[in-house]
């Protein structure tokens, strides 16, 4: 599951009894070599597809991690790219990273529940792999805060995976690890709020279009489809009315 330059059993164990943000403080300098990261196949498949739909001037990365979201934002966007994260490590590790010549990237440390940005600073913002950390009842607030910082007709895009059917393995391991998660937040403080699972489609649409947003799907071609025909991976594209 991990790469020989990723985190040891015994490092994951630490991170995982830490909060949110001083876990992956520890964990920033192996990020990229874990399956947390988003696969650069979706980065690709999410550039290509927003690359269809227009040119943008200022783009930011929700949750940026190492950055791996801000290089797609850089192959879309003319004028400048910001990246946001509450973790120093992580924003840290992003710094360090080559960037090509093109737009100005600035980093950015801040809460994305209370985004440090003046309103309609931004006409993209995209999100890879982060909303696994925000509860349900989080949703109003964060959308509301990405309506906030988009211009008028502005665009939130991100990809969502087709979710594993009860029958496979992925199933039961995603299954698996949200039970462990919410048995450590029950017993262990501060909690560590990490499920795959909490994040449903029909969910994150009625919140978007309670936020205002239009929200639209867009199947990623480079992933195929299922027996049933449905998209393996779509992308999310939520307008700011």
């Amino acid at each position: 599951m991990f790469s020989p330059e990723g985190p040891s059993l015994r490092e994951l164990a630490v991170q995982a009894l830490s909060s949110v943000e001083h876990g992956y403080d520890l964990l920033a300098p192996k990020f990229d070599h874990t399956p947390f990261r988003t696969p650069d196949a979706v980065l690709d498949a999410v550039a290509s597809a927003l690359a269809r739909t227009g040119s943008f001037d200022a783009g930011l990365d929700l949750c940026c991690g190492t950055g791996a979201g801000v290089d797609v934002l850089a192959r879309v966007c003319r004028r400048s790219v910001t990246g946001v994260d509450f973790s120093a490590g992580m924003l840290g590790m992003a710094r360090q990273g080559v960037r090509p010549a093109g737009p100005t990237v600035s980093w950015v440390r801040g809460d994305a529940r209370a985004l440090p940005f003046a309103p309609g600073a931004f006409d993209l913002v995209v999100s890879f792999g982060a909303f696994g950390h925000f509860v349900l009842g989080e949703l109003p607030g964060l959308f509301a805060q990405v309506h906030s910082v988009l211009r008028r007709g502005g665009r939130f895009a991100f990809p969502v995976l087709a979710p594993p059917r009860p029958t496979s393995p992925a199933y039961w391991t995603l299954l698996g690890f949200d039970t462990v998660m919410r048995v450590r937040n029950a017993l262990w403080r501060p909690p560590f709020v990490m499920y795959y699972r909490a994040f449903r489609l029909g969910d994150v649409r009625r919140e978007l279009e309670w936020a205002g947003f239009r929200v639209g799907l867009q199947e990623l071609p480079e992933f195929g489809r299922r027996g049933d025909g449905s998209p393996r991976v779509r992308m999310v594209t939520a307008v700011r009315s």
